[in-house]
Formats: C-alpha cells, structure tokens, sequence
C-alpha cells in the first residue's frame, strides 16, 4: 500500500474510477455488473460508510476490497468525487 502522506493525484484517480470502477459499474458508473455509483444512488451512504465499502469491499459480492491498492487519502478523494458527480 502507498504511504498515507503522499500526495493524492486527483486526475489519476478520476480516471481510476471511470475505467476499473466503470468496469463493473458501467462506463457512465450508471450500473452494470455493479450498481449505479452516481451521487443520487449513493445518497444514502455518509462518507465514513462508502469509504469502508471501498476500502473493504462486501463479502459475498464482486465488490473487492480496494485497501491493499489505496491509502485512505486516497478513498477520501474517490468518495468526495463519487458524492459530488465528479466535479471534485
């Protein structure tokens, strides 16, 4: 895992989200094989929930969990993108 101090590279991990998160959730992250992960399907989670979903993933689905590939920093940022529809 990346250290938790290093700097959060915006751009790399927008497009992280729309190819290998697109990849199970659609390329418009409108579902697919995942479900839809724009921020009116997500409303129900606060922050701290959808960073563990990402981080942990949930058993029993083909959500993986994302912790050994990302630091928290960097879920943080996914999260803030994902809740505001990608203008973060």
């Amino acid at each position: 895992m990346a250290a938790d101090t290093a700097p959060v590279n915006g751009p790399a991990l927008a497009q992280l989200v729309q190819q290998d998160c697109g990849s199970c959730h659609g390329l418009t992250l409108k579902g697919g094989l995942g479900p839809d992960i724009r921020p009116e399907a997500l409303s129900h989670y606060d922050p701290q929930s959808l960073s563990a979903v990402i981080l942990d993933g949930i058993p029993g689905t083909a959500m993986p969990p994302w912790r050994p590939l990302l630091t928290e920093a960097e879920v943080d940022w996914m999260v803030t993108y994902l809740l505001s529809g990608g203008t973060e």
